[in-house]
């Protein structure tokens, strides 16, 4: 090998390493404000020289001393496009949830025809796209659902508390959601706490949130089709 093909790679790796051990100490600088939270995500643009963050889901830009933080939409002015917006779309299609970290144990079970697909959903029992998602669901057959009952939005905890310690969780699920009918199960010791700790985990912001069986999110309502063909791509329980 040539001489001078041999300085070519000895720079080039040690461009590579500086480069690493750059981005290493700017990850350490940005973390440095967000003690407690994991940074997901840091890549450098190819705009103005910033660098994309990603920490709780959410995207941030820095400059390379992480000196200032940028908040908000980068948009391509020829084609009025938020670059940020697909950003955070790539970033929620790829998230995954292990589904050996969800308490499913905590989870109010349906089985449906043979059971053998999964999904499971964090659920809030006063969310009105809740509620629409258990009427597409009623068009879902073959399939365990397991839902964990989340109650974040307001005078939600005792509804859960009340269909928790119902005889018939299920049923009392499926009334209160389709039908309209009142749970009527008393006071008990519930696992609600702990479902809501899960959620928060996992980074669950919203209601109805969607897992399958690879781990795979969706945040918000989806139809039937949509939901058939994401369990059909997922694998089986």
């Amino acid at each position: 090998m040539r001489l001078h093909h041999i300085l070519v790679l000895v720079l080039l790796g040690f461009v590579f390493n500086y480069a690493l051990a750059d981005e290493t100490q700017l990850k350490k600088s940005i973390q440095v404000h967000f003690p407690g939270s994991e940074i997901e995500s840091l890549r450098k643009t190819p705009y103005l020289g910033l660098y994309e963050v990603v920490v709780g889901g959410e995207i941030f830009y820095t400059d390379e001393q992480a000196k200032y933080f940028f908040l908000g939409h980068v948009v391509d002015t020829q084609t009025r496009v938020s670059l940020t917006s697909e950003r955070m779309q790539q970033i929620k299609d790829a998230r995954r949830i292990a589904i050996d970290t969800l308490p499913l144990e905590l989870g109010i079970k349906a089985v449906k025809g043979n059971g053998k697909r999964m999904l499971i959903v964090y659920s809030d029992p006063h969310c009105p796209y809740c509620k629409k998602l258990e009427e597409e669901l009623a068009n879902v057959t073959d399939v365990t659902i397991y839902t964990l009952l989340y109650p974040i939005l307001r005078n939600s905890m005792p509804t859960a508390t009340a269909i928790w310690c119902s005889a018939d969780r299920l049923k009392a699920w499926d009334d209160f959601m389709l039908r309209g009918i009142t749970p009527t199960g008393k006071d008990c010791e519930t696992p609600l706490n702990t479902l809501l700790q899960s959620g928060q985990k996992h980074r669950v912001t919203g209601t109805p949130t969607l897992i399958f069986a690879d781990g795979s999110v969706v945040s918000g309502l989806i139809p039937a089709p949509e939901i058939e063909k994401r369990l059909n791509n997922t694998g089986k329980n």
